[in-house]
């Protein structure tokens, strides 16, 4: 940054000796990069003055910028290894700042508990964070603003001059302009600066599908996969506005990594006449972009604020986030074999570690189990809460009645062991489904903030947190522990668990009033996953259903209630006995008589071309009909998804392999997995016929 600011001609020849001197500062916290970065600015000045004599850059400081502002911890870190590096420090902390720039990095924490590198604590910063940003959020979590390159948001807005403000210019992850969990930030942003201006590059590429490729090229390449944008937020204290002129520019669709670069060397400045901003005008809610429609807000939520109040006005009592395991290599599995066999090690490890720390403990009764436990990754996955047991010397073994089967992605089933200690999360499913005896319909819909359009899918099995993106849960049943106290004249006392509907009593009656009292619970049911399915509310909503959790109307007419109805219950008995649909009319499947139905990797030829899809060596499937491709669920097309999952992998941290032929051999089909894409073939194209049937609704 410094380097181009030099070379830019922005500083005049006259200019630059002092503001090389006084006014130019830079940090960095490694150290080869901060000495290759003094070596760079030095070199760059002096070839523009043609200076004879060498100057050093005195601007340039070894430090944890972030720590600047916490205490004088930064100074005494190298005031005796390095005394002329605290000098410097301690004149950038009495410069008044004008103008800060910089490409901040992205990082909201460690991957895991295994590679125990969690990131820097910042009190007094993560105060003002929470002061600020996070006390302006509605949003359910407000984990993001903690991210490191919100934190340079937040350290950059208090760092400028008090008195003549000045500009903060960053190069960062972009996620924060939409992203649910930065309403707070993007509120605090609008109040605090005069003007602001973002140049949106997109490239997030965590989404899928079209959507994806909307999204366009990465800007850093390999770098980073998230989206990225330009933004100068300008403080100018003798200009009084109630709210920030915001200016926005999106790059557009469909745009390589050239392309975008291209792009953004032509215009070369925001002043550019050819650089067509456009004003945003923020809602209530603190949208800049994609904003909620104000009519989302007038219809029935589908979920209860308070769950399991049986008084609730929504259409559901309760609902819950998928299952999160954190360690879904070792609890997943094709093979109820590899399962149990990968949970027994990893419980053998465990215990080993266990005994092992409790001698140790003995010896140093102050020994942080972080600084103790292995971290081998093919050993053990730790999180928090296992480590915590593990610590507290709680012993752990593999139980058979924890095996469980799971849905891991859309059509998508696994072996799971949903044994507490050892799920990260398993949130409200235990009682949606409390063991291998009882059944349960749940409908599973995107989760709020997710990256990918809006879609839901019906399990009967324990859905995954990322069944469907950041998957939320609406079950048709949940069940109690059958207490005494709890037991009605109505209820079977042999039971374990007694069953309560997950429909509201409140959305019964006032669906019998419009429709007449031949309504049930299952029909409304029925009803919330056809409505779900509508074409036209997924448009209009759209920004809604990534902000929020759905709300739906009851239509005006009873045909148009039994139309969503019949019609859910249609698309619901689909997609749950989908191994057993038959295979698609015209589709053919050649080289099936060498009888080999082991699979690999699934592949199309090309990936424009999907017109036929190679099996496996020897066989191939052609003249799939082109409408099963628009059945998509959670970013891509239902087939899509068989071809991605049903392929053999290793896990990269555990080596644990996943075979899905395993799962042909349990179920004793060989076929399973052809006739598995074949039925989902068909799937999608009736999917299709029955959501194009749906009733148009005006909104």
């Amino acid at each position: 940054f410094i380097t181009r600011l030099f070379q830019s001609g922005l500083i005049t020849q006259e200019q630059l000796p002092n503001k090389y001197k006084k006014e130019i500062h830079a940090n960095e916290i490694v150290l080869l990069a901060y000495y290759i970065a003094a070596i760079n600015i030095e070199n760059t000045y002096h070839d523009l003055l043609g200076a004879a004599k060498y100057q050093p850059f005195d601007g340039i400081c070894l430090t944890d910028t972030f720590q600047l502002g916490e205490s004088d911890a930064s100074e005494k870190m190298f005031s005796e290894m390095f005394p002329q590096n605290s000098e410097r420090v301690l004149a950038q902390k009495k410069a008044p700042l004008r103008v800060i720039m910089g490409n901040p990095p992205y990082s909201v924490g460690q991957n895991s508990a295994n590679d125990n590198a969690q990131n820097q604590s910042y009190p007094k910063l993560e105060s003002r964070i929470e002061a600020t940003y996070a006390r302006g959020s509605n949003a359910s979590s407000v984990k993001a603003l903690y991210d490191s390159y919100i934190k340079a948001f937040r350290w950059s807005s208090d760092r400028l001059d008090k008195n003549e403000g000045g500009m903060i210019a960053f190069v960062s992850n972009g996620a924060w302009l939409d992203g649910n969990g930065a309403d707070g930030f993007r509120k605090c942003l609008e109040n605090e600066f005069s003007a602001i201006y973002v140049f949106n590059l997109r490239g997030n590429q965590r989404t899928s599908g079209e959507l994806s490729r909307k999204e366009g090229g990465k800007i850093f390449g390999s770098g980073s996969r998230t989206p990225i944008a330009i933004t100068f937020l300008v403080k100018n204290p003798n200009i009084k506005l109630q709210k920030a002129t915001i200016n926005y520019k999106d790059i557009g669709d469909y745009l390589n990594r050239e392309e975008k670069l291209n792009i953004i060397n032509n215009f070369g400045s925001v002043e550019h006449k050819d650089f067509d901003w456009q004003i945003l005008n923020p809602n209530e809610f603190g949208d800049w972009i994609s904003v909620r429609n104000d009519v989302f807000s007038t219809f029935l939520s589908m979920d209860s604020e308070k769950k399991y109040d049986i008084n609730s006005k929504s259409f559901f009592l309760t609902h819950s986030l998928g299952t999160a395991t954190a360690r879904d290599a070792w609890v997943y599995n094709f093979s109820s074999v590899e399962v149990k066999s990968n949970m027994e090690n990893l419980f053998e490890f465990y215990n080993n570690q266990r005994i092992l720390y409790s001698i140790a403990l003995k010896e140093n009764p102050k020994l942080n189990f972080d600084f103790f436990a292995s971290n081998d990754s093919t050993k053990i996955s730790w999180n928090d809460s296992l480590k915590n047991s593990c610590s507290k010397n709680v012993q752990l073994n593999y139980l058979n009645a924890e095996l469980r089967t799971g849905v891991y992605r859309p059509f998508n089933k696994l072996f799971l062991y949903f044994d507490r200690n050892v799920i990260q999360r398993p949130y409200q499913l235990p009682k949606f489904l409390p063991n291998n005896s009882y059944k349960n319909l749940m409908i599973c819909v995107t989760g709020i903030g997710a990256s990918k359009d809006f879609s839901c899918l019906i399990s009967d099995y324990l859905p995954g947190l990322d069944t469907l993106e950041k998957a939320q849960c609406f079950p048709l049943y949940y069940y109690e522990e059958n207490k005494k106290e709890q037991i009605s004249l109505f209820d079977n006392n042999e039971e374990e668990f007694v069953r309560r509907d997950g429909i509201s009593d409140f959305i019964l009656a006032e669906a019998q009033k419009a429709y007449g009292n031949v309504v049930g619970k299952e029909d409304i049911f029925y009803y919330v996953y056809g409505f779900l399915h509508s074409p036209s509310y997924r448009i209009a909503f759209a920004a809604d259903l990534k902000k929020m959790l759905p709300r739906i109307p009851l239509v005006e007419t009873a045909k148009d209630f039994w139309a969503f109805s019949k019609a859910g219950r249609k698309l619901a008995e689909l997609h749950i006995n989908y191994e057993t649909v038959p295979p698609a009319e015209g589709v053919i499947v050649k080289g099936a008589e060498s009888g080999n139905f082991l699979v690999g990797k699934m592949r199309f030829p090309s990936k424009e071309d999907k017109s036929k899809i190679f099996y496996n060596s020897q066989i191939t499937i052609e003249n799939i009909p082109a409408e099963a491709y628009e059945y998509i669920v959670n970013g891509k097309s239902a087939m899509e998804w068989i071809m991605e999952r049903y392929q053999i992998t290793i896990n990269k941290d555990s080596q644990i392999c996943n075979n899905p032929n395993h799962w042909s051999e349990e179920v004793g089909n060989p076929r399973y997995i052809l006739d598995l894409l074949l039925s989902i073939i068909r799937v999608s194209v009736e999917t299709v016929g029955i959501v194009k049937g749906l009733p148009e609704v005006n909104f």
